[in-house]
């Protein structure tokens, strides 16, 4: 079973935002709030990227091209991961994935469904 469930996604117009949400349902507190988590997309012919991740600590890492637009924040007790995203350009257009990452950066669970982002005008 996938143990993360993403959704928020939508379509928007240049310029617009749009919040992800990524939710744990099946875990309990104490093995969510240990885990690095980030969101991944992936865009029509291209390889899934990490876009941002926090930690247990609440610091967080930012790709280079969504720096300044986009937000990761979590919520412990909600077993939640959110994506803030403002000032969205066409090339944002992708789906997104939350998963949490191992030592090594690697995506540690199976992949959900992801939810898909649409910027255009």
């Amino acid at each position: 079973q996938v143990p993360l469930v993403e959704s928020g996604g939508g379509s928007v117009q240049p310029g617009g935002s749009l919040r992800l949400s990524c939710v744990a349902p099946r875990m309990i507190f104490s093995t969510f709030s240990p885990l690095v988590m980030g969101w991944y997309r992936q865009a029509p012919g291209k390889e899934r990227e990490l876009v941002a991740s926090i930690n247990s600590n609440f610091a967080t890492n930012y790709e280079d091209s969504v720096k300044g637009r986009f937000t990761i924040s979590r919520n412990n007790s909600r077993k939640t991961v959110y994506l803030q995203m403002s000032g969205l350009r066409p090339e944002d257009t992708a789906v997104y994935y939350c998963n949490a990452l191992t030592t090594t950066k690697e995506p540690k669970f199976n992949w959900g469904q992801g939810t898909q982002v649409t910027v255009s005008s």
